[in-house]
């Protein structure tokens, strides 16, 4: 639902239309990245943030002027938080009769199309936002009518009660395809005035002499897989902004960036991950239990490796039911495959019979943050705030975090505006310093809801692993409520916590039966992910020697299992002796997984062009 660029001068306008990628109908080839080298490494990595254009010859000559835009905010991402924000924005700003504009980039070619959770919805946040959400026809469809809550064993499963109080009980919330809410959140922006421009990826930061954020520069377009310009070649556009809001997601490829330009992570603990892989199968319709909620929490996980499965029951004319597991990325054992753990789950004798005789219908992942409270990082700077999942705001007992990501947005709005509209305000930097937002953030129901569930991830921890968790859970929240005079850790970044191979057994997994369980190709096939082919490789190596050297030596190749969408293969090299990395950049679903699991922090993800990626309906 692209918006008229109508209010863009002519040169941007140019510039925007240039870069609208062409949406192909069918998943491509596998790209093989395989170049030439004058080294013994075979070349991997052409993208320019890790080969400058400054020293290519073949620039020499090719016009790198950008144009450039205003706006008194600009938002990166077109998710819940960053939806939210804009709407808000826009509310006050018609509330107070105030001309602001507001300019939203999103790198999928819809809104929504990158989008992907359970989703079992908390609606307080939107009652807040627009408490007519349901005259307005919010694709709210399915109240949760059952909870139902189980640990598994190979071959049986443990019933446990849900007690009132509990993060896990869901009366009152809603089952939803999350990406249809955040395209219909998409037009609310949009009949309130919002700029929102779906296929236009945010690839780098600019900023003021004074240090301050400037804005953001959308990619450039017609670049060569070997790094070359085509003829086409076209830079991206620039949009400044007086303050702007970086609401990627999960693990934002430019929040990185941020986090270490003004330290931000300096007073916190470690962001912690899980990677979430989910399907949409219809079913049976006598097996269809619409608003049901099912979680899970044992095999085929041990009880070190936090994880767990949902099943949650639509209503939405047809017997359709949204599943997954989620696989905590601070798993030991380099071996597990969470794509395989998620396929072998659903053969459990209490889980296969949901499925037998449907069909899939959808497949994608994406990682989301498990770091809570103890990793909330700072969240504003001069010039620009985070919100929603870049900075963590996911109640992980609850696996809830879209109502806490919009209240984000929201607040950061209300502060945000009232700079704006202070006509006394004396900024000590261009880019305009909002520590209110944070202030007010605290004072919220966000920060006591997060701070009440502290402790129960990193009580996983502890010797009796998920299930010392439960207990833990079942006795200090569900008595204390949080209140316990102390605050848990957790043991440091995902990607330390690898064994090396030698130290770990390998995993047997059973081979799918095309029914039930599936390959990954053919999964990947079902998310409709498609980039443009000859383009540099968004999946960056800062050092292309090192997935051989180390990650293979030592861990046996991690990324080629940990990744959900047969990114990475190690394949064997045209002289047939040894391996090499190869990466199949075109099959993305833009999980992120790769960039925190690498035990190596030799991956960098940044943005393909824009519009590249997954294409889910409703995921």
């Amino acid at each position: 639902m692209p918006l008229p660029l109508c209010t863009l001068s002519s040169q941007a306008h140019h510039c925007l239309r240039a870069l609208k990628s062409v949406k192909k109908d069918i998943l491509p080839p596998l790209c093989i990245a395989r170049w030439a080298s004058t080294s013994s490494v075979p070349r991997i990595t052409t993208h320019y943030t890790i080969h400058s254009r400054n020293k290519d010859k073949r620039w020499e000559g090719v016009n790198m002027e950008r144009f450039a835009e205003e706006a008194d905010v600009v938002i990166v991402g077109a998710g819940p938080a960053g939806l939210s924000a804009a709407i808000r924005l826009k509310q006050l700003a018609n509330e107070y009769g105030k001309e602001v504009r507001v300019c939203l980039v999103e790198k999928a070619a819809q809104i929504g199309a990158h989008t992907l959770s359970g989703a079992c919805l908390e609606p307080r946040a939107l009652e807040e936002l627009l408490p007519d959400w349901k005259e307005r026809g919010a694709p709210l469809q399915t109240p949760v009518t059952e909870d139902k809550f189980g640990i598994l064993t190979k071959n049986s499963r443990i019933p446990v009660p849900i007690l009132p109080g509990l993060p896990m009980t869901n009366h009152g919330n809603y089952i939803v395809r999350l990406g249809h809410f955040v395209n219909w959140l998409g037009e609310q922006a949009e009949a309130l005035g919002v700029e929102v421009y779906p296929g236009y990826a945010a690839a780098e930061v600019l900023f003021h002499e004074d240090g301050s954020v400037k804005g953001i520069a959308t990619n450039d377009v017609g670049i060569q897989k070997d790094g070359a310009p085509k003829a086409i070649f076209e830079r991206g556009l620039e949009l400044h902004a007086k303050v702007t809001f970086f609401a990627e997601g999960c693990h934002g490829h430019l929040a990185k960036q941020l986090y270490n330009r003004y330290n931000l992570r300096d007073k916190c603990q470690p962001q912690s991950y899980g990677i979430g892989l989910k399907e949409l199968w219809l079913i049976d319709e006598k097996k269809w239990k619409p608003g049901r909620v099912e979680h899970t929490v044992g095999w085929p996980l041990d009880r070190h490796t936090y994880g767990g499965s949902f099943l949650y029951h639509l209503n939405e004319g047809e017997p359709l039911v949204a599943l997954g597991f989620v696989v905590g990325l601070d798993y030991q054992n380099p071996y597990l495959s969470p794509f395989k753990e998620f396929q072998r789950w659903k053969h459990h004798p209490s889980v296969e019979p949901t499925f037998e005789g449907g069909k899939r219908i959808g497949y994608g992942a994406r990682a989301l943050n498990e770091g809570g409270f103890q990793s909330i990082p700072k969240l504003t700077f001069p010039g620009g705030v985070l919100i929603g999942c870049s900075p963590g705001f996911m109640n992980v007992p609850k696996i809830k975090g879209t109502h806490t990501a919009m209240k984000s947005g929201m607040l950061a709005s209300e502060a945000v505006f009232n700079q704006l509209t202070n006509e006394n305000l004396q900024s000590k930097t261009i880019g305009l310093d909002v520590p209110e937002y944070e202030e007010n953030l605290k004072k919220s129901w966000v920060w006591k809801e997060l701070y009440s569930v502290r402790n129960i991830r990193p009580s996983c921890h502890g010797v009796l692993g998920v299930y010392g968790g439960m207990i833990y859970t079942g006795i200090f929240y569900w008595i204390l409520r949080g209140m316990e005079p102390w605050t848990l850790k957790h043991p440091g970044p995902d990607s330390d916590q690898l064994k090396p191979a030698k130290d770990c057994t390998p995993i047997e997994y059973p081979k799918p039966d095309g029914k039930i369980s599936f390959d990954l190709l053919s999964s990947v096939a079902l998310s409709g992910t498609n980039h443009e082919h000859d383009q540099p490789p968004h999946l960056t190596l800062k050092d292309d020697s090192v997935p051989v050297n180390k990650n293979l030596a030592i861990y046996d190749g991690p990324e080629q299992r940990f990744c959900p969408a047969g990114v990475y293969e190690y394949v064997p090299l045209e002289t047939g002796e040894g391996l090499r990395l190869q990466i199949n950049a075109q099959n993305c679903v833009h999980c992120k997984t790769c960039d925190i699991k690498d035990p190596s922090q030799n991956i960098n993800w940044v943005v393909p062009e824009g519009g590249g990626g997954p294409a889910y309906n409703g995921m």
